[in-house]
């Protein structure tokens, strides 16, 4: 079987389970062998058969003589996202409806309210609201903690329940409790649920002469849109193209083979990303094939605290074949792989099986990316390391095998201007709007930037 691997925050579950004698219902009902006697005399087999017959006893007791009748699926379900869920923020167990819903996602079309979510401490934390929807409308920021739902308390409740709970139908109302930083009392959100159809790619033209694109999350469509707005830019601009913006401001990623597509849209030669498994040799590597559809023309890339996973593997890339110029606050630092298992007949798991690293060797696994130029959106935001990133999420998993501690290589390709760039904008800068371009500190010195860039030298390349 071949699987599909992904950047998805999500599971993952190992098959082959073996029971003890204690767990012959267990046997019986669910086709899981019987461990060899001898097995138990094997060192450390012998402990793990002790662990699996404590489990049987624990099953057998809870159906007996929990208060209420239980249904031995969603026993053995739980049981086995509570395994996986221990293990790390993003590998969890699929049912076969959330593997569906999972599905559909992927393609760019889903019910409900329009955020990316994981699951931290008991809670539900939003990585991002995706553009144009009701949980973008109603003001749902990065970094949100969601408390409760209809009233109801979210902890106890796995991510996928959670997740199912945000489904329904359209023009379904629910109401979100939700905990931001800095306000003292929890705010209620009331929302009204929508089909959401992702456009993962949004484009225009920038003074007549720079494209912008932004790119809200990595499904199946991303890469083929992100080619086509480009190619509306170009035609739209005729000669005058100078230059390109790549939004990834709080992308919470998607695809790995997207993010692969992305990168080599830009990238003439030379490594994309590598992955590092377990196993030596289930370890990856992708490379440029050649073909830079921009022609060599300016690029920067736009990342802040929610530009995650896929986002971080194309702004690594670009980073570090000097391709782009980084512009924004350090990226959120997901820097693990997981791949998508379907279990036939009883949905799906999400399991984390590898960490990625940039050209250099870089893991920017709970460190993020530094951008080449660090400019906040607003003067509260931290310009530097912010919290709630994904080094600060319960089992992430630990940094490890790559180079420099995610220094990037350093660059000397970086115009003069870069040095006059401010950190913060002024005091009376205006509130942001999304309607007004102009409002937007960080894009607004992405232009400047990109203006003070030489064309023909890229072009040369």
């Amino acid at each position: 079987m071949k699987f599909r691997t992904g950047l998805l925050l999500g599971a993952a579950f190992g098959a082959g389970v073996a029971i003890g004698p204690a767990s012959g219902y267990l046997a019986n009902q669910f086709g899981v062998q019987f461990l060899p006697a001898a097995l138990a005399q094997d060192g450390g087999r012998a402990e793990t058969y002790r662990l699996l017959t404590l489990f049987g006893d624990v099953f057998e007791r809870v159906r007996a003589e929990y208060v209420e009748p239980v249904n031995d699926t969603d026993l053995v379900e739980n049981a086995i996202n509570g395994m996986l869920t221990g293990l790390d923020p993003h590998s969890n167990y699929m049912n076969a409806k959330s593997f569906r819903d999972m599905q559909v996602q992927t393609r760019g079309e889903f019910g409900g309210l329009g955020i990316e979510v994981t699951q931290d401490n008991g809670f539900i934390k939003v990585i991002s609201p995706i553009d144009d929807t009701p949980a973008s409308r109603a003001g749902i920021k990065a970094g949100d903690l969601i408390l409760a739902l209809d009233g109801q308390t979210v902890q106890g409740l796995s991510l996928n329940d959670a997740v199912d709970k945000m489904r329904g139908a359209p023009n379904s109302k629910i109401k979100l409790t939700i905990r931001r930083e800095g306000q003292d009392a929890p705010l209620e959100v009331a929302l009204t649920r929508e089909v959401i159809r992702i456009q993962v790619v949004k484009s225009h033209l920038e003074g007549g002469d720079i494209a912008y694109i932004r790119v809200t999350s990595f499904n199946e469509q991303t890469d083929s849109g992100l080619r086509k707005a480009l190619a509306a830019l170009k035609a739209q601009a005729g000669d005058k193209l100078r230059g390109i913006i790549l939004d990834l401001r709080n992308d919470p990623g998607g695809l790995l083979d997207q993010a692969v597509a992305v990168a080599d849209d830009f990238i003439d030669q030379g490594e994309i990303v590598s992955t590092r498994a377990r196993h030596a040799e289930d370890s990856q590597r992708w490379n440029a094939k050649g073909g830079d559809i921009t022609n060599g023309l300016p690029v920067v890339v736009l990342i802040n605290g929610g530009s995650a996973s896929a986002s971080e593997i194309v702004a690594g890339a670009l980073q570090d074949h000097q391709r782009a110029i980084l512009l924004g606050t350090r990226s959120f630092g997901k820097g693990s792989v997981q791949t998508v298992i379907p279990l036939p007949g009883n949905g799906a798991m999400r399991l984390t099986t590898a960490r990625y690293y940039t050209p250099s060797g870089r893991s920017i696994q709970g460190l993020g990316i530094a951008p080449d130029v660090e400019v906040a959106a607003t003067r509260e935001e931290k310009p530097h390391f912010l919290p709630d990133r994904e080094a600060d999420l319960n089992r992430a998993l630990t940094n490890s095998g790559g180079t420099s501690q995610g220094a990037a290589p350093v660059r000397t390709d970086l115009p003069p201007i870069v040095r006059d760039i401010p950190k913060l904008p002024p005091e009376n800068w205006p509130t942001y709007d999304a309607a007004k371009p102009e409002t937007d500190f960080q894009l607004q010195q992405a232009l400047a930037v990109l203006r003070a860039m030489p064309v023909s030298k890229h072009a040369a390349r």
